[in-house]
């Protein structure tokens, strides 16, 4: 891949993507985003100096929920050193941070959500996730805030539609990611397996050939019940040929019970049967099941690339490839993934320092690329990023990484960033309940259609 190729990268990494996702989820929310490919563009110039408050010099402290816990991470570096800088050059103003796993941060939101005081800033999913915030009224609209200072224009093109509700932006991506299996080379080769599987059948044989090691073959944390999920989207995503199958499913051509749905939970079975995940996978939060991969103890993960640059930061750098996930029975384009546009920062409505906090959004925003680019963990921003990777000293895995984003030909969002909550509260326990005992195919299926018909 030369130069170009990877500079642009972090640019367009899912401009046809998103396209295709977006009219594949029907849509129909319109921020009036630049629908043009624009070639790779500054932060805006206030990047690196917080602006000079607009509201007034009082005391003020901005409570900032968030979901970077892990000290060694980039993105826990990135919000503390970004914080610190606000309040340096505005003592006046405090940025507090409630730090939490994922789903920790998503149950006390709800907590929050119900009383009608959450934080000044949070976090929240798009699409489905959020809507429920956004028609109870409880996020501000965040355009006059992105008008400024060009910040609207860093977001690539479509992306800001996932956070919008008539015509209004209600919350900034933090992301745009795929997801993809992260493989140590090493255990690799210590398990005798000289190339990253392409069929399902071959991924099946390599957990034997791993387990045969004494290795665990893939990390997970299913405690947090999104993960398992997310590995599940990617099987029926090949089962049904490509994109789209939650869609028919809304639109009235599919139910759970077609054929493709009942084949993926038979595919997914068969990995918890083999023994590919870690054992009591259901007690293992997320990030300790990263943390499995990250520590060398286990061969594989499947998650999104926001984790590039914390495997680069871990004892494994260095050592990690990526690959597409692969076919399943011959179904399915490997250049089809699980998108995953970001976890977003909205703001309370009813925040008791509106103006402030929109402030010191626009300083995070528009310094968020070019911080998180300096801390080599700027592969799958939603943001426009300046920089050459290679240049700049990122690791291989990074560009391999920036390679397979110029591959997406497109691909399906994640159940509950589709489905209404209800449903995806039904989805999250079942596919949990697949990783302590097994359950007839059809059952599941059946179960996830009950749900569906009576959430509508």
């Amino acid at each position: 891949m030369d130069k170009k190729r990877v500079k642009q990268s972090a640019t367009f990494a899912l401009s046809a993507a998103m396209a295709l996702s977006l009219a594949a989820c029907g849509n129909s929310n319109n921020n009036n985003a630049d629908t043009s490919t624009n070639a790779a563009t500054k932060a805006p110039d206030n990047a690196t100096t917080a602006p000079a408050n607009t509201a007034s010099d009082k005391k003020v402290t901005i409570t900032f929920q968030n979901i970077y816990p892990d000290p060694a991470t980039p993105a826990y570096k990135m919000i503390h050193e970004l914080s610190d800088e606000y309040h340096k050059a505005h003592p006046n103003v405090t940025i507090e941070l409630d730090t939490l796993n994922t789903d920790q941060q998503k149950v006390k939101l709800k907590t929050q959500a119900a009383s009608k005081e959450i934080p000044d800033i949070t976090i929240v999913n798009p699409a489905a996730q959020m809507k429920p915030f956004v028609d109870a009224g409880l996020f501000s609209p965040l355009n006059d805030m992105l008008d400024q200072n060009g910040l609207k224009d860093t977001y690539q093109a479509g992306l800001l539609d996932y956070y919008s509700f008539d015509n209004n932006v209600y919350a900034l991506p933090d992301g745009n990611n795929i997801e993809v299996v992260y493989y140590n080379k090493d255990l690799f080769a210590q398990a005798g397996i000289a190339a990253p599987p392409t069929t399902y059948d071959e991924l099946l044989q390599d957990v034997k050939l791993l387990k045969d090691k004494g290795i665990t073959p893939l990390a997970i944390g299913e405690k947090d019940s999104w993960t398992g999920s997310f590995l599940f989207m990617n099987i029926l995503l090949r089962t049904n040929g490509g994109p789209g199958f939650l869609k028919d499913v809304v639109d009235g051509k599919k139910t759970f019970e077609d054929p493709a749905f009942v084949e993926a939970v038979d595919a997914f079975q068969k990995l918890v049967a083999a023994g590919a995940f870690p054992d009591g996978a259901t007690s293992i939060d997320a990030n300790a099941g990263g943390n499995i991969f990250k520590s060398g103890k286990a061969a594989m993960w499947v998650i999104g690339t926001w984790e590039t640059g914390a495997i680069d930061a871990s004892s494994v750098a260095g050592k990690v490839g990526a690959f597409q996930f692969p076919t399943v029975d011959g179904k399915g384009d490997p250049n089809e993934f699980m998108l995953a546009p970001g976890s977003a920062f909205a703001v309370s409505a009813n925040s008791e320092h509106l103006q402030e906090t929109k402030d010191f959004l626009n300083f995070f925003a528009s310094s968020y690329p070019k911080k998180q680019f300096e801390l080599k963990n700027a592969v799958g921003l939603g943001q426009k990023v300046d920089g050459d990777l290679k240049a700049a000293g990122y690791s291989d895995l990074a560009i391999t990484v920036a390679g397979l984003f110029n591959q997406v030909k497109g691909g399906d969002l994640s159940f509950d960033n589709t489905m209404n909550p209800a449903t995806s509260q039904v989805h999250l326990s079942s596919i949990q309940n697949l990783f302590v005992q097994k359950v007839d195919s059809a059952t599941v299926a059946k179960e996830h259609q009950t749900a569906f018909e009576a959430n509508k």
